[in-house]
């Protein structure tokens, strides 16, 4: 492969993904993609950018699974009610359930009920989708890298940290980390990094960690990163 090409958190924007693919000029056969997580949730159209997703990964894209999709595949697999409402009311859970065909009414729970009954959501694409979210994995290592939806346990070797960590872990991380290896992640915004509102661009930190959230779906940037030149590609 020429390139090795990052994207992260794309947040239901498939124009934006379609475009990066095209300013990049993504050749499936020379080039390694790899997608960090954050599908789903938030933007207009989660449902195509997991097809989308789906369809690269058949083209050999490397495809893991960020804090969103874990949070949708527990929301519509189990029956907590707490699970259930901090996807649709918080974290943009309702957008996805949107772009699946789902009406407010079709989800909508019975708060005078005594207890929790999660909506009976039917549909053969949705369960489909949810098999291919659930099968992805957390991290990718090679010799120079590690690529994760949130980062690493700075006192924890990658192969024994629980996938949680992998998926939702901050500042722990990006204040903690002294690894040999360099992390690019996704997860949190670049601005947070930056610790400037108006900047989105792709954060290199000092200590070998290269976060690449813009926070497309906030008003920011969709990133792509190229290494092993670090050369950075965005659309707004």
């Amino acid at each position: 492969m020429k390139r090795t090409l990052v994207i992260s958190d794309i947040h239901g924007e498939l124009d934006k993904l379609e475009r990066l693919l095209l300013d990049i000029d993504y050749q499936p056969e020379q080039d390694q993609l790899i997608l960090l997580g954050d599908y789903v949730d938030r933007g207009p159209d989660p449902k195509r950018v997991v097809e989308k997703v789906m369809q690269l990964r058949e083209l050999g894209a490397l495809v893991l699974k960020g804090n969103h999709e874990d949070m949708m595949i527990k929301s519509l697999t189990t029956n907590d009610e707490r699970t259930w409402k901090r996807w649709v009311q918080i974290n943009g859970g309702d957008a996805t359930l949107r772009s699946y065909g789902f009406t407010e009414a079709d989800w909508a729970i019975d708060e005078e009920a005594p207890t929790f009954q999660k909506p009976c959501l039917h549909s053969a694409t949705l369960e489909q989708h949810l098999a291919f979210l659930t099968s992805l994995d957390h991290y990718i290592e090679t010799e120079q890298f590690i690529f994760v939806h949130a980062g690493v346990h700075p006192a924890t070797p990658i192969a024994e940290t629980e996938p949680y960590t992998l998926m939702w872990i901050r500042s722990e991380f990006h204040n903690g980390y002294n690894g040999d290896k360099i992390v690019v992640f996704g997860h949190t915004t670049t601005d947070t990094l930056h610790q400037d509102p108006a900047n989105f661009e792709v954060y290199f930190g000092d200590n070998r960690i290269i976060g690449i959230d813009g926070g497309a779906v906030y008003g920011g940037q969709l990133n792509c990163l190229e290494l092993p030149s670090l050369q950075v590609f965005s659309v707004k």
